[in-house]
């Protein structure tokens, strides 16, 4: 039975998306968790979520805080520092600059053989793993 490949997604992207989701707010692992499958992740890797979120504090990208919680024991949350700004502007220009051989990529394989224009987000979810 043939099944159709995962979505290919550029390598470590998971990095800038975590910093892009600390530039929209700080939060902590689980909220990271959640709001990153917006971005063609499916959420079943946790661990490697929380190894990125430590690379990113060691490289000082971020830095965590434990807060009180309301319901149970504290949290770690992540806040993006001002150096993982500037690493997220860098990594945003490097997409960018990606999408074009991409998309000229793409053009030209489809004059060959129809490409669906997008899979549904949940199958996108349901294939792509956080790591």
């Amino acid at each position: 039975m043939l099944t159709e490949p995962a979505a290919a997604l550029p390598k470590n992207f998971l990095r800038p998306c975590l910093l892009l989701l600390l530039r929209e707010e700080r939060a902590h692992g689980y909220d990271l968790l959640e709001r990153v499958q917006a971005l063609g992740f499916d959420g079943s890797d946790p661990g490697g979520l929380y190894r990125v979120l430590r690379a990113l504090e060691k490289e000082k990208l971020v830095r965590s805080v434990w807060e009180p919680s309301q319901n149970g024991p504290e949290r770690r949350t992540y806040e993006i520092t001002r150096a993982g700004m500037e690493e997220l502007h860098r990594s945003a220009k490097a997409i960018a600059a990606g999408r074009e051989p991409v998309a000229s990529f793409l053009s030209r394989y489809q004059e060959f053989v129809a490409l669906p224009r997008r899979a549904s987000s949940q199958t996108e979810r349901s294939r792509t793993s956080v790591s």
